[in-house]
């Protein structure tokens, strides 16, 4: 029987883990399906358990459902646990549901692997103190940034999320009016603002010489965080269509033990998006 698997959410319609996991299959030669489920609010842990009692062997989970799948799992990785949300399910040999959360080492893998960019000993910024930051917190510290600033519209969440991951680096929190004077390497914008055609209310100051930024959305047109940085200098400018594909890559790799060539998916998407 074909191995099933599926993505989670609500709405799903926009959802492009179908066409990129299917890829994946077909480039490692892995014989599955995997579909796109729009999920009753109320009925996420019957739907999971429905799934994966039969030929399903695992789930990706978007929104409103990873704080849930979370609070569902048996088993969470370390990373999962720090990030209050799971984005990958799937059973151990012994039948317990295991969560995982991939978005934050898509992130940094787009970052290091795909731009050949360097988080090492580097000056980071993050803005947005919601969910999306929380997961990539534990990825982005374990490359051993100099230094993490959490910037958010309400300070006292981005001083909640320093405290939090504090053991794990030199980490603090504060809002975006009280933004230390000083010039950052890596500016990730983990906002939805750029959804919207907004930019968090930051100065262009804080960028120093050279400096990449990164955007953890993405549309088929640059977005207005990516506009924004170009207009103002940096280096490089990244939105997160790489961080999809290769969160996606590291749920793949768990399930199947094999890691797909995410590099050409990414300019698969990409090209489909803009065609």
């Amino acid at each position: 029987m074909t191995d099933r698997y599926a993505v989670f959410g609500n709405p799903i319609n926009h959802s492009k883990s179908p066409d990129i996991h299917k890829a994946f299959a077909a480039g490692t030669a892995q014989d599955l399906t995997y579909e796109a489920v729009c999920v009753p609010e109320d009925s996420f842990s019957d739907y999971v358990a429905d799934f994966l009692s039969g030929s399903g062997r695992g789930l990706n989970i978007t929104i409103p459902f990873k704080q849930d799948a979370w609070e569902l799992s048996e088993v969470l990785s370390p990373r999962a646990e720090l990030a209050g949300a799971v984005n990958t399910l799937y059973k151990n040999d012994a039948g317990q549901l295991c969560g995982d959360n991939t978005d934050g080492i898509g992130m940094v893998r787009d970052i290091v692997r795909n731009h050949g960019g360097e988080i090492q000993n580097k000056k980071v910024l993050i803005l947005g103190a919601g969910g999306a930051v929380r997961g990539v917190l534990q990825p982005v510290l374990e490359e051993k940034p100099s230094k993490l600033v959490i910037a958010n519209r309400t300070a006292s969440k981005a001083v909640e999320l320093a405290e939090l991951v504090g053991d794990l680096g030199d980490v603090s929190g504060c809002g975006y009016d009280t933004l230390p004077e000083e010039c950052f390497d890596l500016v990730i914008n983990g906002t939805a603002a750029s959804l919207n055609g907004e930019v968090p209310p930051i100065s262009a100051t804080l960028l120093a010489e050279g400096a990449w930024c990164y955007d953890m959305m993405y549309l088929a047109e640059p977005t207005a965080f990516c506009l924004w940085a170009s207009e103002n200098g940096a280096e490089k400018v990244m939105d997160g269509l790489g961080m999809l594909v290769e969160q996606a890559a590291a749920s793949f790799q768990i399930w199947r033990g094999v890691e797909p060539d995410s590099k050409a998916v990414i300019n698969k998407i990409r090209n489909s998006l803009t065609g």
